[in-house]
């Protein structure tokens, strides 16, 4: 089995600190903002709907400029630079619209890192190795928001001291976090950009979103699933309604990331070796479950469906990254990881908004409820489009490209 490079490692480390950081906040956040500063569910769902979209946007411009110029790297570090200063905005907000400007920020910096650090992920990585290194990367990347979900418990119940709302633990909690993303943002200076050849062509494109066909199908596929995925603070909602105390919606959401962490590298394996597209309509099919569960959940029942959910994200998230690593030109991959981040993106902002306005306006269980049969329709879909041989059956490795290689070098520019 090929050792994967150390820049896999580095980076899986730096996501760990940034997700500590992140995973602090998260559970946090539909709690204090509509427990502590009044907001509706609606609004809620714009909050986290517009910091999807804003993902969206700059993770596809992110994406082109570090094709183009041939480098992740500032990329990457100004992406976990900035969250730290939205994380500070979150721990002075007064009132919901400073929490959307601070997720906003937060979300830039997200947009800024992800297509580039995967495509550097892609660039170091052998073909057949492409799932376990995303995997690992996800795994990394979950065992920090396991550890941060898990802080946000411990201090959660230790600050609050009385059944009152009160804005002060969250406002501690939100501090620590940025501090801690500051490790974050200073490891990605150990991080080193992938090695081009000097003389390489750059392929003809034929067009600047010239991309694949088969990546097109993989997109689109992904796409339809994503308009059953709204924000999982609603998920979070949901263990507040049914019965939660904050610290247990921490800790509830701490057990859903266990299972994420250990599942994410065994499932970038198995894809390796069996394929990408039955994994992740396994997970697909494990989602439409844990929704229609949730929505005649209790405080019971609660836990082991968020720790069902953990496995769905183990089996879909590094793997569906893999997926489309495999439909891109080497020269391209940062644009197409763009484009993807972008599309679902969108599609995740209409979702949220949607699942919002149900909760606010039918009941509770509404949105999960319609996720599960959206996810439901986006299995059926994917097994008649594998039937009439539409998606390339892929394991990492099996799709070439014209011109596939090491990146080629862009001439630089007169200083």
């Amino acid at each position: 089995m090929t050792r994967l490079p150390r820049q896999v490692w580095l980076l899986g480390g730096v996501s760990f600190f940034a997700d500590v950081s992140s995973e602090m906040i998260y559970p946090l956040i539909p709690l204090f903002v509509v427990a502590v500063l009044g907001a509706s569910t609606t609004d809620m769902g714009w909050i986290e709907g517009v910091a999807q979209a804003v993902v969206a946007l700059m993770t596809a411009y992110a994406g082109v400029r570090s094709d183009r110029f041939r480098r992740r790297l500032p990329w990457v570090r100004w992406g976990y630079g900035l969250p730290v200063i939205g994380k500070a905005i979150l721990a002075a907000a007064f009132a919901w619209p400073l929490v959307l400007l601070g997720r906003t920020v937060d979300r830039v910096g997200k947009g800024f890192r992800s297509s580039p650090r995967d495509a550097l992920i892609a660039d170091v990585t052998p073909d057949s190795s492409r799932g376990r290194a995303f995997g690992l990367h996800r795994a990394m990347d979950t065992a920090g928001a396991l550890v941060g979900a898990l802080a946000a418990a411990g201090l959660l119940r230790w600050l609050t001291t009385s059944v009152n709302v009160d804005a002060r633990p969250y406002r501690v909690i939100f501090a620590i976090a940025a501090t801690i993303g500051i490790a974050a943002a200073a490891l990605t200076f150990f991080v080193r950009e992938a090695p081009h050849p000097e003389s390489q062509p750059v392929p003809a494109s034929g067009g600047r979103l010239a991309l694949p066909r088969s990546y097109w199908l993989v997109l689109a596929m992904l796409v339809v699933f994503a308009l059953a995925n709204s924000s999982d603070t609603f998920l979070l909602l949901r263990a507040t309604h049914v019965g939660l105390s904050p610290w247990r919606v921490a800790a509830v959401y701490a057990v859903y990331n266990v299972v994420y962490a250990l599942g994410s590298y065994p499932a970038g394996a198995l894809s390796d070796r069996l394929g990408r597209w039955g994994v992740i309509g396994v997970g697909w099919t494990i989602y439409a479950a844990v929704y229609a569960g949730v929505a005649v959940s209790d405080a019971t029942t609660i836990w082991p469906l968020f720790a069902i959910y953990g496995l769905y994200m183990a089996l879909t998230d590094g793997v569906g990254k893999a997926l489309i690593a495999d439909h891109a030109p080497p020269e391209h991959r940062g644009r197409a990881l763009g484009v993807f981040y972008l599309a679902t993106g969108l599609t995740t902002l209409a979702s949220s908004v949607i699942a919002g306005v149900l909760w606010d306006r039918v009941d509770p269980s509404a949105p999960f409820w319609l996720g599960a049969a959206a996810a439901a329709l986006a299995v059926m879909i994917l097994v008649v489009a594998r039937a009439m041989k539409l998606l390339t059956p892929s394991t990492s490795g099996s799709v070439v490209h014209a011109g596939s290689g090491p990146l080629p070098e862009r001439p630089r520019r007169p200083r």
